[in-house]
């Protein structure tokens, strides 16, 4: 594109040029090969229904829902939830008219500052070093359900291997297990919520209609949290126990921009990004919020319970409500056991699934920083599958590593941060096309409710993120307050 017809946009104290044309991106050196676009339509359709689902809903709900009770994780995850769509079609927008494989770091790079860019490619990077090793701890807690005969660190090597071969393999064999993957997770995820729903009609063993009892007092609507540490203050312990909700509900819909890093593999994104995009608000309705609502129903809040279940077993599927509601209502034998096994294989494909994806996003954010010059050279090295080999072996190498909680409180923080250097970067972006005179009904995805969802989202998001560990000052507790805020000048 000729300098004359590039102008200038205002960036606080700096006047950045934006060229916002797909084929102005920032020259790189060539190199011998590149990532493949070999990641059909169906594929990504179905990533974007179930990817990136993990244990934070079907387990951490249980934690939210001791907290908030009934009402407070519906709106909750309600609220939280739209702040994740608002991101998602930002990022769409943006991945659907840009689809490079640089990730959106590139798009905050090329839109925001390079120094926007170096910083959220790191900060993201960072997150995926720790929870790809936290989901494969989980997983071998799962196996330790059943059995113990074999160590620990035998599945941690086969867990490991598992995943780096499929990666290893090229983006076809991650696409198409992915795809198997999230489908299983969809049939679990809509087999429980029906199995919620059957029980709160009536379907159990004492044939007791449940409705909405459990939204009744004592039991809800909302739930009491801290009630000691704020001297008895009711209504304060109330929304003390609904802020709880929004914390936990952040960190169960991070790792949806997962769609956002397959563009640059994604066959024909300028079609298939969008329609994905859009499963995205069916995603959030069914199978978070309408989880939750069922979860609501079938199980009290102040159920001892759960309150045992979400307090001793917090990665098992004991920890998870449908569990816990099938004990309650007295189903036992071969139905709890069935159920029991339902939900523990559905966890173990969750986290196996989690890592393989985490894995994937590691290696490409690190790619796509070597692309900018913004990691060593060295992992911009391509093998002939499309696979970028040593951004693949340097994540992997953190997969063996011993992940402390104070890490993994970190992930939210991390997450909440890509959130919203996405979010302002699309704004960058929506003020670039206004500039250069490009009307956003001519894009491939146009964002609806723009650009005031994204204002809406960013704010949303910085207030929970500042105030998410709140808890840490009920007494005060340094290392909880570290964990905390440490990742935000990070």
């Amino acid at each position: 594109m000729a300098d004359n017809e590039k102008k200038k946009v205002s960036n606080g104290s700096f006047e950045s040029v934006v060229d916002v044309k797909p084929e102005g991106e920032p020259h790189v050196e060539e190199v011998e090969e590149t990532l493949h676009r070999a990641l059909k339509a169906r594929q990504i359709s179905m990533i974007a229904l179930g990817g990136a689902v993990g244990t934070g809903l079907i387990i951490g709900s249980g934690t939210a829902l001791r907290q908030g009770g009934p009402a407070g994780i519906l709106i909750g995850y309600s609220f939280v939830g739209l702040i994740c769509y608002c991101a998602m079609i930002s990022l769409g927008e943006m991945s659907a008219y840009l689809p490079h494989k640089r990730g959106f770091a590139g798009c905050t790079t090329r839109f925001w500052h390079p120094a926007a860019g170096f910083a959220l490619g790191w900060n993201y990077l960072m997150k995926y070093l720790i929870v790809t090793p936290n989901n494969l701890n989980a997983a071998i807690l799962v196996i330790n359900y059943w059995t113990k005969s074999v160590p620990n660190p035998v599945w941690m090597i086969i867990f490991i291997t598992f995943i780096f071969l499929i990666n290893l393999l090229g983006v076809r064999v991650f696409g198409e297990l992915e795809f198997w993957f999230s489908s299983i997770k969809v049939i679990a995820l809509i087999a429980l919520i029906l199995f919620g729903i059957i029980v709160d009609l009536g379907g159990n063993p004492a044939h007791d209609r449940i409705g909405f009892r459990y939204w009744q007092p004592p039991d809800g609507p909302f739930g009491i949290y801290k009630l000691k540490e704020v001297g008895g203050n009711v209504p304060l312990a109330r929304f003390l126990g609904f802020w709880a909700v929004m914390v936990n509900s952040l960190f169960a819909y991070m790792g949806t921009e997962l769609i956002g890093v397959t563009v640059g593999e994604a066959e024909n994104p300028r079609k298939n990004i969008p329609k994905a995009i859009k499963r995205t608000f069916f995603r959030i309705l069914v199978f978070y919020i309408g989880g939750v609502f069922v979860i609501g129903l079938i199980v009290p809040s102040t159920a001892n319970d759960l309150f045992i279940a979400t307090t001793q077993a917090t990665t098992g599927a004991a920890a998870s409500p449908f569990v816990v509601a099938a004990t309650m209502l007295g189903i036992r034998g071969l139905r709890h056991k069935a159920i029991l096994t339902l939900v523990t294989r559905a966890i173990l494909i969750f986290v196996l699934s989690a890592a393989n994806s985490d894995l994937y996003i590691g290696s490409r954010t690190l790619y796509g920083l070597a692309l900018e010059g913004k990691a060593p050279k060295i992992f911009r090295r391509v093998n002939r599958m499309g696979v970028p080999w040593p951004a693949l072996l340097f994540c992997t190498a953190f997969c063996s590593s011993r992940v402390f909680k104070y890490f993994v409180n970190l992930v939210s923080t991390f997450g909440a941060i890509t959130w919203m250097c996405i979010l302002y970067t699309h704004i960058r972006f929506m003020k670039a096309l206004k500039v250069q005179g490009i009307s956003r009904d001519t894009l491939p995805y146009k964002a609806p409710f723009q650009p005031y969802g994204a204002y809406f989202a960013i704010v949303g998001t910085a207030i929970i993120t500042f105030f998410k560990g709140f808890d840490a000052f009920l007494p005060f507790k340094a290392d909880g307050f570290v964990t905390a805020y440490i990742g935000i000048p990070a």
